[in-house]
């Protein structure tokens, strides 16, 4: 499996900021994370890291 640095350094800022923001509480923060730990070790990985997968292709074929 592999998903980039920048993608993952990017899903990160987006929770601190959701958390700084007050949108997020840090519980649920948590509870979060260790949902993707935990969902990154079951059968339905590949079907989610083909759809980003997807999604990246496609965001990068639009020409700005």
């Amino acid at each position: 499996m592999q998903l980039s640095l920048s993608a993952v350094v990017l899903l990160a800022v987006v929770l601190v900021v959701l958390i700084r923001g007050g949108h997020l509480k840090w519980p649920a923060a948590v509870v979060a994370v260790l949902f993707g730990f935990f969902l990154a070790g079951t059968t339905v990985a590949p079907q989610i890291q083909g759809g980003i997968d997807g999604v990246t292709s496609t965001v990068s074929k639009i020409d700005p």
